[in-house]
């Protein structure tokens, strides 16, 4: 095992990012070509207009292997947006995802920020059981169809 870090984000991260969103959100929950065109939008809004002086991607690394990522952007001056937060799923259980999730936190309120906010599926319930632990609330929760699936799309988020 070597030592993992922490990087902003470089040439190469976003085609990765599409990708392992699109290939295991289409294996995991049956999503279609539709999430993938999100998170490539997502990750193209966030090159072009991100303010690094309020705004951040941490990618996880170990020996040059990328196996996860968390961005923090502005949704307005009180509040953060958590984003784009992904684990490689052998590594899921060994504590990164908290790891990411304190880390953005921490440095959300570093910022000035007194409060995230994030959106998610009531069916990734692993990550939302991270969020409830960390002292995230539920604020509202709804029945969609996205990504070619029935969902319910659920509204976080936590006081800094």
């Amino acid at each position: 095992m070597g030592k993992m870090i922490l990087r902003n984000l470089e040439i190469g991260d976003a085609g990765w990012l599409i990708e392992q969103h699109g290939m295991l959100y289409a294996r995991d929950e049956g999503f279609d070509r539709t999430f993938e065109a999100l998170v490539a939008e997502v990750l193209a809004d966030f090159i072009r207009h991100h303010d690094p002086a309020c705004e951040r991607a941490f990618i996880a690394e170990e020996n040059g292997t990328r196996l996860g990522s968390i961005f923090c952007v502005r949704n307005d001056e009180q509040t953060a947006r958590l984003r784009l937060f992904l684990l490689m799923p052998e590594v899921r259980g060994r504590g990164l995802g908290r790891y990411l999730l304190d880390t953005c936190m921490g440095w959300a309120r570093d910022r000035g920020y007194r409060r995230m906010r994030l959106s998610t599926h009531e069916s990734h319930r692993a990550a939302c059981a991270l969020y409830a632990r960390a002292g995230w609330r539920c604020v509202a929760s709804k029945p969609v169809r996205s990504f070619g699936v029935d969902l319910v799309e659920q509204d976080w988020e936590i006081d800094l």
